[in-house]
């Protein structure tokens, strides 16, 4: 798999933008036959207690590995950036931003909440961090003697679980909670709102975005009006 990557720093109205690493990387493919590996949004069924929220809203994102879509990214954390850390999720441009004081230091493309699963714009900071992060709420269904998939993206909530199956939640790696059951996570990038709210991220940047996070690094989800030129 090749990858195309560039590297810049650029001055603009006083502030200091790095753009470093500009990776151009298709997604691997896999046959659906084959099985998908399921990434989800869910927490927990029931949120932490300091939460206050009625329930995990979440999503089962398939690694649509299927798809041929390249990702953009780029990230170039500037040892000499110094400031407060902030998590720009622009919901317009589908794209998140990882700040350090006025130094931009990663960017990447999304996919957030669909129609109805809308991700709630407003300030907030990350309140939870979990490498390995595995959904309560969605996954599959999976035969308890074989291991067998039954039935794939189901909501226990709303699915009933066939006689003999079990529910196995959806893994969903590198998840940033900020409001209740909704957060970052790397899921497939589809290049529009596809989630059950929360935002997922390719795989490599939703690592970045995690590692260099912390608790109470500030997020803040916009959502700009589309400009039209007259």
């Amino acid at each position: 798999m090749a990858e195309l990557t560039l590297g810049a720093v650029v001055q603009s109205g006083g502030h200091r933008y790095n753009r470093g690493i500009m990776t151009l990387s298709p997604l691997p493919s896999v046959l659906l036959g084959a099985g998908l590996i399921a990434l989800a949004v869910a927490g927990c069924t029931e949120l932490p207690n300091d939460v206050g929220v009625r329930r995990h809203r979440s999503e089962a994102a398939q690694t649509s590995q299927a798809s041929r879509h390249p990702v953009f990214s780029s990230w170039y954390d500037d040892p000499a950036a110094k400031g407060e850390a902030k998590i720009v999720i622009d919901l317009t441009k589908q794209q998140a931003f990882y700040y350090r004081g006025e130094t931009l230091i990663g960017r990447t493309n999304i996919s957030s909440g669909r129609r109805e699963f809308e991700t709630p714009p407003g300030k907030y900071r990350v309140i939870q961090k979990e490498a390995k992060h595995v959904s309560s709420q969605y996954g599959e269904y999976v035969a308890r003697k074989s291991g067998a998939v039954l039935r794939r993206d189901v909501d226990v909530n709303n699915d009933p679980v066939p006689k003999g199956a079990k529910f196995v939640g959806s893994p969903m790696p590198y998840f940033l909670r900020f409001r209740g059951g909704y957060g970052m996570h790397a899921g497939f990038v589809p290049r529009f709102r596809a989630s059950h709210g929360c935002v997922r991220m390719p795989m490599r940047m939703a690592k970045n975005f995690f590692e260099a996070a912390e608790i109470g690094t500030r997020v803040e989800v916009i959502e700009p009006p589309i400009m039209v030129e007259r």
